[in-house]
C-alpha cells in the first residue's frame, strides 16, 4: 500500500495545524513520521503517536486503528474559544482590517467532531486532548471565496494564544460532559440549558455519550427522550 496515498501532506497545512503538531511532538520527536501504512503528524520522544485533527474524526478511524497496533495515540482537537478574522488584499500582503468574531467555541465542540466516529475513544491506547486556543482566520479579497463571504476566501488559520487543554484518557473522563446526578433524569433540551449549548449540539453530545455507555435512554417525556448517567 502506498504511503503517499495515506499521507495528509503539508502543502495545504494550516499554520494552526503545523504549530500544534510541533508543540505536541516536542523537540525530541519526529514530525510527518511514517507509521505502518500511514503517516502520523508526529511521534513524540516517548513514542506516543500524535495526530492533530481540526475537523470530523470520521476520516481518522482507519488510521487510528492502524496506529494503536504500534503504540499509544493522542488526538489533538483544537477549539477556538476566541477567533479573530483578518482580511487581506487580493495579494495576501496588506491587512485591510481585523475584527473579533462573535462566535465562540467550547469543549463541547468535540462532539461535532466525534459524531461520525463515536466509539473512537473506546479504542485501547487512544486519548483525546482538547486544546483551547485563540486563532486568527486569515482571509483574502481575491474573489475566489463563497458568495456568503462575498468572494472573500480563507487562506490560513493561525494559532495566536494557547490557553489550556483538557485530556480525555479513559471513559470516565467523559462524565465531565454530564452535569447531572447519577439518578437524575434529563432531556436533550435540559442538557443544552445546563451546559449553555444549543439543542443540536446537545443532541450530538448525547448520541456520542450513549455510544460510549456514559448515559443511556430510559424512556420518554412527551416527545423527548429521557437520559440518565450510567455511572458517576
Amino acid at each position: 500500500m502506498s504511503i503517499h496515498r495515506h499521507s495528509i501532506g503539508t502543502e495545504k497545512e494550516s499554520s494552526l495545524h503545523r504549530k500544534l503538531k510541533l508543540q505536541y511532538t516536542g523537540y525530541g520527536g519526529r514530525i510527518e513520521a511514517r507509521t505502518g501504512d500511514f503517516v502520523a503528524d508526529g511521534i513524540s520522544e516517548t513514542g506516543e503517536i500524535i495526530e492533530v485533527q481540526t475537523g470530523s474524526f470520521g476520516p481518522l478511524k482507519a488510521k487510528v486503528e492502524d496506529f494503536i497496533a504500534r503504540g499509544k495515540v493522542r488526538i489533538i482537537y483544537p477549539v477556538a474559544i476566541v477567533k479573530y478574522i483578518e482580511v487581506f488584499d487580493k495579494d495576501k500582503k496588506s491587512l485591510v482590517y481585523r475584527r473579533k468574531s462573535p462566535l465562540k467555541g467550547s469543549p463541547w465542540n468535540l462532539f461535532d467532531a466525534l459524531l461520525y466516529a463515536p466509539e473512537l475513544p473506546l479504542l485501547r491506547g487512544v486519548s483525546i486532548e482538547i486544546a483551547l486556543v485563540n486563532i486568527a482566520e486569515k482571509r483574502s479579497q481575491d474573489g475566489r471565496g463563497s458568495w456568503r463571504r462575498k468572494g472573500v476566501s480563507i487562506f490560513d488559520r493561525d494559532l495566536e494564544t494557547w490557553h489550556e487543554s483538557i485530556r480525555l484518557e479513559k471513559k470516565a473522563d467523559y462524565l465531565r460532559f454530564v452535569p447531572f446526578k447519577k439518578n437524575e433524569l434529563f432531556t436533550s433540551s435540559q442538557l443544552a440549558e445546563r451546559a449553555g449549548i444549543n439543542t443540536a449540539l446537545a443532541g450530538k453530545t448525547l448520541y456520542v455519550l450513549t455510544k460510549l455507555a456514559i448515559v443511556k435512554r430510559t424512556g420518554k417525556k412527551g416527545n423527548s427522550w429521557l437520559y440518565k448517567v450510567t455511572k458517576k
